[in-house]
């Protein structure tokens, strides 16, 4: 029997690729490389965390009404996974793991490799430290 949160992840693999922040960052300033490998792949996976800190950025900046719009456009064209308690679980796990290796890292980034692993995709990420949660699978590009 194929439960709901099996279908879910069923059709989240679909795409496979989970953006970090960093690499929306490079593709909001027209990194070529980003915007060559996102045109080809078909489906981008976006966490609400990365969305967080997005906007985070954007309330800080000189150019906050031009840079909240960026976000919003690219929050259209893309599947925004939110976290529930599935997500929760695998923080509480990565975050002990990490503990007892004393390799902490930031807590959102706990986040975004918790919902990596939940839905199966691989990590799209420039930051090395997400190496230490166990399982995850990491494009750096």
């Amino acid at each position: 029997m194929l439960l709901l949160k099996d279908a879910k992840k069923l059709m989240i693999t679909a795409g496979r690729f989970l953006l970090d922040t960093n690499i929306v960052i490079r593709l909001f300033g027209g990194d070529p490389i980003v915007i060559d490998w996102i045109k080809k792949e078909p489906e981008i996976f976006v966490p609400c965390i990365v969305l967080g800190e997005l906007f985070y950025g954007a309330q800080k900046s000189v150019n906050m009404d031009a840079n909240i719009v960026k976000i919003m456009d690219f929050s259209s064209r893309v599947k925004v996974l939110p976290c529930d308690t599935e997500t929760a679980q695998h923080y509480g796990s990565i975050k002990n793991i990490l503990r007892k290796k004393g390799k902490p890292i930031p807590e959102n980034d706990i986040w975004i490799g918790s919902m990596a692993i939940q839905y199966n995709l691989s990590l799209v990420t420039g930051d090395n430290h997400f190496k230490e949660i166990e399982g995850i699978k990491i494009i750096d590009i």
